[in-house]
């Protein structure tokens, strides 16, 4: 049942939906008409709320966590549902873990980790922006997680405050400036995840990567496309969001058992490895 201060989505008739807190005698002007909160209390989720003499209504359904992060008050990118859900099975985000998340921005990968740690897990998050600390913290609050995480206002060149953690998912401008301070921090077996907006920040990366005791090194894009939901002319929609960004994944082990043969299964060709040989 829905109560006084209950976040509800009102999905109108029309398809479009949007998400607002519900308070005693509060109200919302929409494209359909006024919704008056009054109207909503006491209702059951799935069930319709009709808006005065214009007879135009709304479902009340419970927000997802899709249905938060495209509408939560951002001021950076975020990282698409696509993305993110692939990122928390790679790093094996689980009731329990404990993980660190570097470049906080606006939250809503910070929050994906706080859902699935739970109260026995702990989300470490590193932010240097102030003004995208604050808003981080407002909507994982808003969202009912912030007791799952525990954010810095800290540039990450500094090093971390946290080590033997279980993953660290890298996202900032520069990645590849910071493998060390992953490596040292992750616990014997962590995953690393970094995201690359770029071939060339790809490249950069795995050059760093092949610098310390990092296995499974993969590369990653994920492509996603909609189809319109009409069963007499089922078609994918006119437009879709394509690339997003490269993920990057990798082990930490101790130390390598044999580095050229490490080496050899990372690049994949004996061509490769003598030019590492060579540098070296």
């Amino acid at each position: 049942m829905v109560k006084s201060g209950d976040r509800v989505v009102l999905y109108g008739e029309d398809g479009k939906k949007f998400i607002v807190k519900v308070e005693e005698g509060g109200k919302k002007g929409t494209h359909l008409g006024v919704v008056e909160f009054d109207s909503i209390i006491g209702k059951e989720y799935g069930d319709v709320v009709t808006i005065g003499k214009t007879q135009k209504s709304y479902y009340i359904l419970p927000p997802t966590y899709i249905d938060d992060i495209f509408s939560m008050k951002r001021k950076t990118q975020i990282i698409y549902p696509k993305d993110s859900s692939y990122i928390l099975l790679k790093l094996d985000i689980k009731p329990g873990t404990k993980v660190i998340d570097t470049g906080v921005g606006s939250g809503a990968m910070c929050a994906a980790m706080a859902r699935l740690v739970g109260p026995t897990g702990k989300v470490y998050a590193y932010e240097r922006r102030e003004d995208f600390y604050n808003l981080a913290i407002s909507n994982l609050t808003e969202w009912g997680l912030i007791d799952n995480v525990e954010i810095r206002l800290k540039d990450i060149s500094m090093g971390f405050d946290h080590s033997n953690v279980d993953a660290i998912l890298l996202d900032v401008p520069d990645p590849e400036n910071y493998i060390h301070v992953c490596w040292e921090a992750l616990a014997g077996g962590g995953r690393l995840g970094v995201i690359c907006p770029t071939t060339n920040q790809v490249s950069m990366v795995l050059e760093k990567l092949y610098e310390y005791p990092f296995i499974d090194v993969e590369v990653w894009e994920s492509l996603m496309r909609q189809y319109k939901p009409y069963p007499n002319r089922l078609r994918p929609v006119d437009r879709m969001v394509a690339h997003t960004t490269f993920l990057v994944f990798s082990r930490k082990v101790n130390k390598f058992i044999k580095k050229q043969e490490i080496e050899s299964e990372s690049y994949g060709d004996q061509e490769n490895v003598q030019q590492i040989e060579q540098k070296e």
